[in-house]
């Protein structure tokens, strides 16, 4: 008999077991009736209750009975005897007994005795005893084989670990998954040989396997194994699945899992319980939860607090913990110990902490100091700082050395970049290069490039002539949208555009809202086009105000407009001072029509 020698021995438990606080009656009887039988020589009743006594620590009572059973040839009590004398320090004479039992056929001896040589630099030997437990079945036996090959770089290593994971070891569910999760990152970094299709797919189904046998080793308890299906599952979107297996590795003592459960709940507004978790992580030294926490008093306005955990996420190792700093002293003023934080986090190569510092140092007045700070950052792949080396380089009217910066940030999506390029591009004369940075920066939110877009697009249509009587109104072109969402954002050239074309067409009404907006907001050009547009509807007096305003701010067709109208109403005196101002205004074109405006009142004064 060989169930509790080959099936449960501490040895493949990894630890000792304790006696229990209460006995159980049942094992009690159970343990009874094997020592009767024990006593009256049954062989295997004292090999299991040898084990018995092994499993519940009586060390001296278990010997006897091993020792008994064995000399009867009883190979579960030969590796249990093996078992008894490695936990008492005697591990040759340990080894001696495995060898016994594994050469009558014990795959958990035999594994016994592989670790026993592996331990003693014996590879060998090691490999000969581990591959005979790992043939008959033996999980541990298949998984310390494969790692002794995947040590020594044999390609056998990855047939033992799959043969181990699939008996229900979890440890080589959670390394065959990680070996997964490498070969797929590798190939996504690759470029393709073959079709790009063919090697998607295998991307996806390396990462499908990965997934399975993380769940294999999770739900047998393996705390990282539930931590790497939880980032997989967010990653996904099934947050609450994913929140369930942070929650299980967390409570498993994965101090990164409960950081990621703590970031789970506070995207689900659970701040409080966020901060339990991140508190928990942050003491077991994850300084990724210890940065979270000081975000969390930042934000509340607790800084003294704040910064005690930002240094304790720099002592935990994380670089974010000096930058967060920097950035906390920045924010209260604290120049001279923002750049120290910054400085520190740059020199350990954090790219952000090195744009902010020569952003500070930009602030202070040294170009010269901050232009290697936004070269390292830029170099190391922020996008910000490229964006920002091209505007100092472009503050000296170096637009050579500023373009290829700007391109370099626009590429990875930075829309104030693309804008920057795209105009350049139009400078260039490249439209269609400008196209396509103008519509990047536009849809990322610029209101400037929508704009110039809409002017881009404007110029490409044919004019359109008036609306034939009875013909339905034009459906709105692509420029006017560009045009209507740049104005929705504030931006008043927009506003004034999209007046016009909504006065092309006819509505008033919508012209109208658009020109006063824009005038509202200080645009001449609105404020004159509004009081075009009531001056036409009969609302001279009201025109008259706009006029006003827009000549106020240098508008010279405005200052004639109010010239004319005042010679019309006889206040000669008036629209002379009216004529004499869109002189000094102009353009020519209006200069001289205000010119001779002007001579003509004089002569009505002087006559």
């Amino acid at each position: 008999m060989d169930v509790m020698g080959d099936k449960a021995t501490l040895l493949e438990t990894g630890r000792f077991v304790q006696p229990a606080d209460r006995e159980d009656p049942g094992a009690a009887a159970e343990e009874l009736r094997h020592r009767l039988a024990a006593e009256a020589g049954d062989v295997d009743a004292m090999s299991v209750l040898g084990s018995l006594l092994l499993r519940r620590g009586d060390l001296d009572g278990a010997e006897s009975m091993l020792r008994a059973a064995t000399a009867e040839g009883d190979r579960a009590a030969a590796n249990n005897l093996g078992v008894l004398l490695h936990q008492r320090g005697y591990a040759d004479e340990a080894a001696g007994w495995w060898r016994v039992a594994a050469v009558a056929g014990s795959a958990a001896a035999a594994h016994a005795l592989g670790r026993h040589h592996r331990e003693r630099g014996d590879e060998p030997a090691a490999e000969y005893w581990l591959r005979q437990s790992a043939e008959q079945g033996h999980a541990l036996g298949a998984y310390a084989l494969a790692d002794l090959l995947e040590h020594r770089g044999d390609a056998g290593a990855e047939r033992w670990m799959r043969a181990s994971a699939e008996r229900g070891h979890r440890e080589a569910a959670y390394r065959i998954a990680r070996a997964l999760d490498r070969r797929s990152a590798a190939e996504r970094a690759e470029p393709a040989e073959s079709a790009e299709s063919a090697q998607d797919e295998g991307v996806r189904s390396a990462a499908a396997e990965a997934e399975q046998w993380y769940r294999q080793a999770a739900a047998r308890g393996h705390r990282r194994a539930a931590l790497h299906l939880g980032a997989i599952l967010e990653q996904r979107g099934e947050l609450k699945e994913a929140g369930r297996w942070y929650l299980n590795s967390a409570k498993d003592g994965e101090a990164r899992a409960a950081c990621a459960l703590g970031f789970l709940l506070r995207d689900a507004g659970d701040t409080e319980s966020a901060a339990v978790w991140w508190l928990k992580a942050a003491q077991d030294g994850d300084g990724n939860a210890a940065n979270a926490l000081g975000a969390l008093h930042a934000e509340r306005g607790e800084t003294q607090t704040a910064e005690r955990w930002y240094r304790a996420a720099m002592d935990a190792g994380d670089v974010n913990g000096a930058y967060n700093l920097g950035l906390l002293c920045a924010e209260q003023g604290r120049t001279a110990q923002a750049d120290q934080w910054y400085r520190r986090a740059a020199y350990a190569g954090h790219r952000e902490a090195a744009n902010a510092l020569a952003v500070l140092l930009l602030q202070g007045g040294d170009a010269a100091g901050a232009e290697p700070w936004f070269s390292k950052a830029a170099e190391a792949g922020s996008v910000d700082a490229a964006f920002n080396l091209g505007i100092l380089y472009a503050s000296r009217d170096d637009e050579g050395a500023a373009l290829p910066w700007y391109e370099r940030a626009a590429a990875a999506g930075h829309t104030e970049a693309a804008l920057q390029v795209g105009t350049a591009r139009l400078r260039e004369g490249d439209e269609q290069d400008a196209e396509r940075h103008l519509r990047c920066a536009a849809g990322g939110g610029s209101a400037e490039a929508a704009y110039r877009l809409g002017t881009v697009l404007d110029a490409r249509r044919p004019p359109a002539g008036p609306p034939a009587l009875g013909e339905p109104a034009a459906e709105k072109t692509e420029c006017e949208e560009w045009y209507e969402r740049a104005a929705e954002q504030g931006h008043r050239r927009a506003q004034v555009r999209v007046g016009m074309l909504a006065a092309g067409r006819g509505d008033v009404v919508e012209a109208a809202r658009w020109y006063r907006l824009a005038a509202e907001a200080g645009s001449r050009n609105g404020a004159f086009n509004l009081g075009l547009l009531l001056a036409r509807e009969g609302s001279e007096p009201e025109a008259a105000l706009w006029w006003t305003r827009a000549a106020d701010a240098g508008h010279g067709r405005a200052a004639l407009r109010l010239a004319l109208l005042y010679a019309r109403r006889g206040q000669l005196v008036e629209g002379q001072r009216w004529a004499s101002r869109a002189v000094d205004l102009g353009p020519a074109e209006v200069s001289e029509r205000a010119a001779r405006l002007r001579e003509a009142l004089q002569q009505e004064l002087t006559a």
